[in-house]
């Protein structure tokens, strides 16, 4: 039972590597036995049958000698991509390419290796001049390696069901120390954030993953609760009606980009002397505070008093710090 087990397991790589190697030579122009050899850890001879069984199974590939020497696929050959136009292929090997940037993953390197293998060599110059088009990175700019670390570990945590903690800084600056049930991993606008159920709070929440730190993957494991996602991010976009304002501003136009970035088309109106009034619903919440007063005198609050009225004192206490100087 044992050796039949295991010839069954020795199949099954074999299969493994064949595929890879595959798809490898379909998505490259070249490449030698010896290149096949170090990548999968087996003998040059074990390559050289394998590619062997490859030709045996109908993919025509072509043997080269020379230093320069190695194996390919012969140009016109590619795998049945069904209704796929090339442009849409590209469009799923932008979008792939723009996650791993983000979240290295091996999964997501072999589906790559596969999608590109449905492209023919002979279409791959117009695949390139396309993937030039467009690039899809949805890492800040100032990230570095911590959110590729912090989002390998969530992912973890999220694909074995285990426990994370670690300490948050809230909008409010308020640390805390959070143990959660992550659910799963969203990127919003200009962040990257956490849906999860918090222990702390006895409820789900999301938390900025870059107002995390000390992120710990425990051993302990949770049973997932039947939450989806989509319905957790549904309910982030809801507004309480009580806590939202209409705001009135007055801009001038050295700040029309940063005021056209945020706001709707439909909420601001271009002035005859090229001020640009603005009538906007938002949330009365502190981070809209500190938005508004980043605009400094080139903003002019007209409505709500209240709001004006906060942005006034903060003013006055910036000020006030700078006044012994």
């Amino acid at each position: 039972m044992k050796n039949t087990t295991r010839i069954y397991e020795v199949f099954l790589l074999k299969i493994d590597r064949l595929l890879a190697i595959t798809m490898l030579l379909l998505n490259r122009r070249r490449i030698s036995a010896k290149e096949l050899s170090e990548r999968f850890e087996v003998s040059m001879r074990t390559i050289y049958r394998d590619v062997e069984a490859i030709n045996q199974a109908g993919i025509p590939v072509v043997s080269y000698a020379g230093l320069s020497g190695g194996y390919e696929i012969m140009d016109q050959y590619r795998l049945d991509r069904q209704f796929l136009s090339l442009e849409e292929l590209q469009s799923i090997i932008t979008g792939l390419k723009g996650i791993r940037a983000s979240v290295p993953d091996q999964e997501i390197s072999n589906l790559l290796d596969k999608v590109g293998a449905l492209v023919a060599k002979s279409e791959q110059p117009d695949a390139a001049r396309l993937g030039n088009q467009l690039i899809l990175d949805m890492n800040p700019w100032s990230s570095g390696h911590q959110n590729t670390e912090q989002l390998a570990a969530l992912r973890t945590a999220i694909k074995e069901t285990r426990l994370v903690t670690f300490s948050y800084i809230s909008s409010q600056s308020e640390p805390s120390v959070r143990t959660v049930e992550p659910m799963g991993i969203v990127v919003k606008g200009f962040g990257w954030y956490l849906y999860g159920y918090c222990l702390l709070r006895e409820d789900f929440r999301i938390f900025r993953l870059s107002r995390m730190n000390g992120i710990d993957v425990l051993s302990h494991t949770f049973e997932r609760k039947q939450e989806t996602l989509e319905k957790l991010d549904y309910r982030r976009g809801q507004r309480d009606p009580s806590t939202l304002i209409t705001l009135v501003l007055h801009a001038q136009p050295n700040i029309r980009a940063q005021i056209e970035d945020y706001f709707r088309p439909e909420d601001v109106t271009i002035q005859p002397d090229g001020t640009l009034m603005i009538r906007a619903t938002q949330p009365d919440e502190p981070w809209l505070h500190g938005m508004l007063l980043s605009y400094g005198p080139n903003l002019r609050i007209l409505e709500p008093a209240h709001i004006a009225a906060i942005i006034k004192e903060k003013a006055e206490k910036i000020v006030a710090l700078y006044s012994n100087h």
